[in-house]
């Protein structure tokens, strides 16, 4: 993937600071400060893969599909019932929105 701004992209800074903290930090540090440097590695992890993972137009896609713009037009009619009736239109747009979530958060959970 390629950056309007050149190289290093904004992806491969958050791996190298991921992998400074994975490494470096949590190999010499113990306790609070080992933990929460896991935890950060684990947020830009999270973030590098939201970069590198473009996904917007199946979600667009399968949005507009049942006439929604956003997930949130979705949610709200979800919850008002206007899609109740409609689970044969409505799983395939699920899937989709929960997959690509799950593609970001937890990578290889679709393979267990």
């Amino acid at each position: 993937m390629t950056s309007a701004h050149g190289r290093p992209t904004a992806a491969e800074l958050i791996a190298a600071v991921a992998e400074f903290l994975e490494t470096d930090v949590r190999e010499s540090t113990e306790g609070q400060v080992n933990f929460h440097a896991r935890v950060a590695a684990n947020a830009l992890r999270i973030v590098e893969r939201e970069l590198l993972i473009d996904s917007a137009d199946d979600i667009a896609d399968a949005l507009a599909d049942i006439g929604f713009d956003d997930e949130a037009q979705l949610a709200a009619a979800i919850r008002s019932g206007a899609l109740d009736g409609r689970s044969d239109q409505l799983h395939p747009v699920l899937r989709t929105l929960v997959s690509h979530r799950l593609s970001v958060a937890h990578p290889g959970y679709q393979n267990e």
